[in-house]
Formats: C-alpha cells, sequence, structure tokens
C-alpha cells in the first residue's frame, strides 16, 4: 500500500563538487570550498543562491518526489548553476531559454545576471512553483509544455519582438539548461539548425554523451551521424566534467557541460539540400560495417560511388566511420541529383 505520508526529502547527502575536464578551466573559482547553505529560496530584491537544502525544502513545499518518467535530477550545487551561465558569457538583457527549470536554481543565476529568462516546463507542479517563484519580475515567463512538442521557434520569436529586438542589427537569443538525459538527443537536433534564432547553447549531458559529441575520432565506432549533425550546425565545446554527487537523485553517471557555438546558414558546409545531405549520412550509417559502394547503391550504382570516392580523395573501399564532414558533403555532391 502507498504511504500517504508527505515524503521527507531533507536528508543527509554526500559532500557536492565539480570536477573540470581541464583543472585550468575552473581555476579561477572556489569550487573546492563547501557551498554555502540557505533555506530560504524565496524571491527577494537580493536573491539567494540555493543549495541543496533549498532545493530539496523547495520539492518538501509541493509534496514532490523526482519523476524518473520525466528524466529529473536536481542540481544541488549553485557554483556549477554559476559555472553554466559563465560558460554561457551570458550579458544583461539577454533572452535566454531554458528547458526544464525544476525548483528554479539555474534560473535564479540568470536573472541575477541580468538575463530575461523563457523556461520551459514540462511539469505542471514544477511549472507552478518557479511561476510562483519569481513573480515579482517581469524578466521571466514558464511555459507548460513538452520541449519536444513544443514551437520553439514561434515562442522565441514572439519574446524577441517583445523585447524589442526586431531591429537592423540581429540580436540572437542564447539556451542554457541542464535537461534531462533521456531527451539530449532530441533537444540537440532541434536547436542546432536555428543559428538565426540563437547564437551559444550551453547544456548539461551526460558525460559519456558529451565526450562522444565533442570528442568522438574517425575510425572508432563512437562515431555516429549526430556528429555529423553537430559539426555541421556549430562548433561544439567540452567545458567541464559535473560529478553524478551534485544531483538528487544522484543519477548513474557523472555529467558534463558542453557549448556548441552555432553557425549562421552562410557558414553550413554548401549542400544542395540539407535534408538530402543527411539522409544519405543515415543511409551510410545504416549499414555501418558496409562499405559505402553498398550501403548507398540505392542512390546510384557501386561504381559511380567508388569514383565519387576516389575524386573526393577517399578509397573506392571507404566505409561511413573513415569519412570527416567534408568528406560527406563532398560526396554528397557528387553523387545526389538535386
Amino acid at each position: 500500500m502507498r504511504s500517504t505520508a508527505t515524503p521527507n526529502l531533507l536528508q543527509s547527502l554526500p559532500p557536492i563538487s565539480v570536477s573540470p575536464r581541464n583543472p585550468s578551466l575552473l581555476a579561477h573559482n572556489s569550487l573546492t570550498s563547501p557551498p554555502k547553505r540557505t533555506l530560504d529560496i524565496t524571491c527577494a530584491s537580493k536573491r539567494s543562491p540555493d543549495d541543496y537544502h533549498a532545493t530539496l525544502k523547495a520539492l518538501n513545499s509541493r509534496d514532490r518526489r523526482p519523476r524518473k518518467s520525466l528524466g529529473q535530477h536536481y542540481m544541488l550545487n549553485d557554483e556549477i548553476n554559476e559555472q553554466l551561465v559563465s560558460s554561457a558569457n551570458v550579458e544583461e538583457g539577454e533572452l535566454v531559454l531554458e528547458i526544464g527549470p525544476g525548483t528554479g536554481s539555474l534560473t535564479n543565476v540568470l536573472i541575477d545576471a541580468g538575463a530575461t529568462v523563457l523556461a520551459i516546463e514540462k511539469d505542471a507542479h514544477m511549472a507552478a512553483l518557479v511561476r510562483e517563484r519569481f513573480a515579482d519580475t517581469n524578466r521571466f515567463k514558464v511555459l507548460q509544455e513538452d520541449f519536444i512538442k513544443c514551437h520553439i521557434r514561434s515562442h522565441m520569436l514572439s519574446m524577441l519582438e517583445s523585447m524589442g529586438s526586431l531591429s537592423e542589427k540581429p540580436r540572437y537569443a542564447k539556451v542554457v539548461a541542464n535537461i534531462p538525459f533521456n531527451i539530449s538527443t532530441d533537444v540537440i537536433k532541434q536547436l542546432l539548425p536555428m543559428g538565426d534564432i540563437f547564437s551559444e547553447i550551453v547544456l548539461l549531458l551526460q558525460d559519456e554523451t558529451a565526450l562522444r559529441l565533442v570528442e568522438s575520432s574517425l575510425r572508432t565506432s563512437e562515431y555516429r551521424p549526430i556528429n555529423i549533425f553537430v559539426n555541421f550546425y556549430s562548433d561544439p565545446e567540452y567545458k567541464f566534467k559535473v560529478p553524478r554527487s551534485n544531483f538528487f537523485p544522484q543519477p548513474k553517471v557523472d555529467a558534463a557541460v558542453v557549448r556548441f557555438k552555432l553557425k549562421q546558414a552562410v557558414d553550413y558546409p554548401a549542400v544542395s539540400s540539407t535534408k538530402s545531405f543527411f539522409s544519405m549520412v543515415n543511409s551510410a550509417f545504416n549499414g555501418k560495417r558496409k562499405m559505402l559502394r553498398k550501403s548507398l547503391q540505392h542512390i546510384c550504382t557501386p561504381v559511380e560511388i567508388e569514383e565519387a570516392l576516389q575524386n573526393v580523395g577517399c578509397l573506392a573501399t571507404s566505409r561511413p566511420e573513415e569519412l570527416t564532414l567534408d568528406d560527406f558533403v563532398n560526396l554528397h555532391n557528387s553523387i545526389v541529383r538535386a
């Protein structure tokens, strides 16, 4: 029988810390010292930083427990939120999209940095919590929607227009978010092609995913179509690692922060059609251990594929994991008819 007692989440937790992949990245911050513990997370003229007691108290106030189905893992270390905002170079007056604000710990830092925040929250209870928490500011708006299904372009254009940014000089928004690990690929695929809206995207991802997106090498099993996609639309950078002990509940894996600097359309690799390009790339990797002359023979004959591969400087027997982004672009332009 399910207990009707209010769950008490204010329990002892292990020390929380952050580990930079390159220690020099965080040398200027005192992340080794214990965070200040402040129980009051209500809005005030000077907002208090969140700590893990404040986060858990906020959950208890709504009789909530993290929902596994939504991939909810709440950040307990406010200094990591500060690093997220710093990684995106958030400046006063900028519009920032946050996905899954939870109790509002990252939102709090973004607002203190002077940003206007549009938050998308699927959990109705968490949406109500942050709406109430930041009711005293006109620089925060939360929409209770599923980010994967929402019309984010429409929402962002509406917000930019309301901020008076439709001027001769383009103004771009940014994304700063601690997203559920289970939707990271979907989020990346939706946001990276939006270089006309966003200039930078900073996401807290599963560490393994972060490394695969940024550092996967040719001729490895980790080299996949998503690597071609990420580098087509952005310049990714691994910022720092975040140990799993910084979350509640604690996930089974560590996290990491990745910064994507989005490209403008004029800087995309020159292909006649991005749709046909990524269709070709996906077809190539569907038969990953197959030679391209076999996996792409639905596009043209094996002989034509061999000739095209040699013309772009690749072996006629090449497999997909052996081609760079530029190789795929040149191959596409050689064998795909517009």
